[in-house]
């Protein structure tokens, strides 16, 4: 974890919110997020704790968690159903999502 967390932050200071948004960042106005994660994912309590925070914030979030799968289990799509699975949930938010704003736009305009 420590040569990890030495790339992430490339000499940048850690206490930066934007480097740890799930502790730090002020999410107010931030768009909707969708946040996956495993039930064996060594970052699930940051997602967790930012699902909280953005809730808090008054964003629209979505906390989709999936059953034993490991890190960065998206990477897997075409191997584990699991993985395609939760690109296609992934795919189905982006879409609502920007369908959402470019109505939005539209009607604006």
């Amino acid at each position: 974890m420590e040569h990890t967390g030495t790339m992430y932050l490339a000499g940048q200071d850690p206490h930066q919110p934007m480097l740890s948004p799930a502790t730090l960042a002020d999410l107010t106005g931030f768009p909707p997020i969708l946040l996956q994660a495993g039930t064996n994912e060594m970052l699930l309590d940051d997602s967790t704790r930012m699902a909280t925070r953005a809730r808090e914030a008054g964003v629209d979030v979505i906390l989709d968690i999936t059953a034993d799968v490991p890190h960065v289990f998206q990477a897997f799509a075409g191997v584990l159903d699991e993985a395609d699975e939760a690109l296609e949930r992934a795919a189905v938010f982006l879409s609502q999502h920007i369908r959402a704003r470019g109505t939005a736009h539209t009607s604006a305009g």
